[in-house]
């Protein structure tokens, strides 16, 4: 019976967790949409790097401020820390539309970008109440509040809308209040609900909590988590001009599109947790890293059409060109035939076409030799990159990486059965900085080679990269422990 009742005590914890986050969530997000609905409909004249800045601000704020946040987690405790964090960010987005210079809205960005914190917040709060056996599925419901981010950018644009219908220059300040209403309903349903606990006899300096951070397994699951969580959230934002420049999509199902990657990942991390759970972590991180370098191959492919020398007709003898035409060539009485130009008006293929064709080289009464070039060979090979074919390898991506991040979370608790704040703070901004500087890499690149697709390449490099580190510190760990290792790899 005690168990029974711990347990529920500890599925209401859950609850307000992932409520909290959700939420949190959604505020983390509704800055960029906010901020380019100001910019298309005129009411702000910013330019491009004053928007750039205001969309990065508080994904910055959100991940730099994970770290010291999980380190008063783990000192003090979820409840304190957690409903103090609500409150507090409630007031930057009661005071935003009082904003009418970027630089009031790049501060009040700055403040309430803290709500990405929120993460580490809840990791901390959320793994303490759990068994082992239960971190898993725990921290993968909890992470179901990246749905806040879909929510967001699915709702938000049409709310915008209908509430500058009759106050076009004022309407929007409506939206920022009613987030800002429900941080503070959700904080202080959580300071009278939730009950306080904390990791029991902590009595590590700060100094003491960070020594974890020395740990290279730190960094390398704070990389796995760049990928897997920064990417995604680079992702989020990239998706949507990608659409509209390759595909030449609307503004609106460009955006459906977005919200077809980012949703399935942010509900999908709970079944993730239940396969960490199930199967280990650690196998869980092999498949997730492996079908991140399968599927990312597929979509670095471009959009493309490539041009190349193909097969041409060779004189068979020596003599004069008595006639020339564009389907065939003679010489005396010996007539060689040329292939003609066939227009390709299949589109959105799914796999690379060919057309092939062949265009003289000589002209009539010409004296020319034996194994003399008549006619050059010219090949086109089209790949349309097919949209559909696009969206699905997204989404399947997007789903992927959404069950590593409860695998890499899986492991935080098991190695760091004291810190988990503190890590999880540290690995979680490590993963906020990807979501910060995703966007920004992808643009360098695009810059550079002109094509799209170059991002994927980027995640291509990166997937493998984390895949072999992780295989390379197993079998380490396998030729200096086996046979022994068989039985727990899981867990290492």
């Amino acid at each position: 019976m005690k168990n029974t009742n711990s347990l529920s005590q500890s599925h209401k914890i859950l609850f307000l967790n992932t409520l909290a986050f959700t939420v949190c969530f959604a505020c983390w997000t509704l800055n960029g949409v906010l901020v380019t609905f100001l910019v298309d409909n005129g009411i702000f004249h910013w330019s491009v790097v004053q928007v750039g800045w205001l969309l990065g601000i508080p994904i910055l704020t959100g991940s730099i401020m994970r770290l010291p946040i999980g380190i008063l987690t783990d000192k003090y405790g979820g409840k304190y820390v957690f409903s103090f964090l609500l409150l507090l960010c409630s007031i930057p987005l009661f005071l935003l539309p009082l904003a009418d210079s970027f630089f009031m809205f790049a501060i009040l960005s700055f403040f309430f970008g803290m709500v990405g914190t929120s993460f580490a917040v809840g990791i901390g709060y959320t793994s303490i109440w759990y068994p082992k056996e239960w971190q898993g599925r725990a921290l993968g419901i909890f992470g179901m509040g990246n749905a806040g981010a879909a929510i967001t950018t699915f709702l938000a644009p049409s709310l915008l809308n209908h509430f500058s219908v009759e106050d076009p220059q004022n309407g929007w300040k409506i939206l920022p209040i009613l987030y800002a209403v429900a941080l503070l309903v959700i904080g202080v349903t959580f300071l009278i609900f939730a009950k306080n606990k904390k990791i029991e006899n902590q009595t590590k300096t700060v100094s003491q909590m960070l020594q974890s951070l020395k740990s290279a397994r730190v960094w390398r699951f704070g990389a796995y988590y760049f990928l897997v969580f920064g990417c995604f959230v680079a992702y989020s934002q990239w998706l949507l001009p990608n659409f509209m420049n390759v595909y030449q999509t609307s503004l609106v199902m460009g955006g459906l599109f977005a919200t077809l990657f980012s949703l399935p990942s942010g509900v999908i991390r709970a079944f993730g947790g239940y396969l960490s759970d199930k199967f280990g972590a650690r196998k869980v991180m092999y498949w997730v890293l492996s079908s991140s370098v399968i599927l990312s191959a597929l979509l670095m492919i471009p959009k493309m059409e490539i041009t190349t020398t193909g097969a041409g007709v060779l004189a068979t003898k020596k003599g004069i060109i008595t006639s020339v035409s564009s389907e065939k060539i003679n010489i005396g009485e010996t007539e060689f035939a040329i292939a003609r130009k066939k227009e390709n008006d299949v589109e959105n293929s799914i796999f690379p076409t060919r057309t092939s064709w062949q265009q003289v080289v000589v002209a009539q009464n010409q004296t020319v030799k034996k194994k003399e070039l008549l006619a050059k060979g010219i090949t086109v090979i089209k790949f349309d990159a097919n949209m559909w074919v696009f969206l699905v390898l997204v989404i399947l991506i997007g789903i992927s990486w959404g069950i590593g991040k409860a695998a890499v979370y899986k492991h935080i608790p098991e190695y760091f059965p004291t810190e988990v704040g503190v890590v999880g703070g540290m690995v979680g901004m490590i993963g906020g900085l990807g979501g910060f500087f995703g966007p920004i890499i992808f643009g360098y690149l695009l810059t550079a080679t002109g094509i799209w697709s170059s991002s994927w390449i980027f995640i291509l490099i990166f997937s493998a990269v984390c895949l072999t580190w992780m295989h390379y510190t197993i079998t380490k760990i396998m030729n200096e422990k086996q046979p022994v290792l068989a039985k727990v790899i899981d867990r290492q």
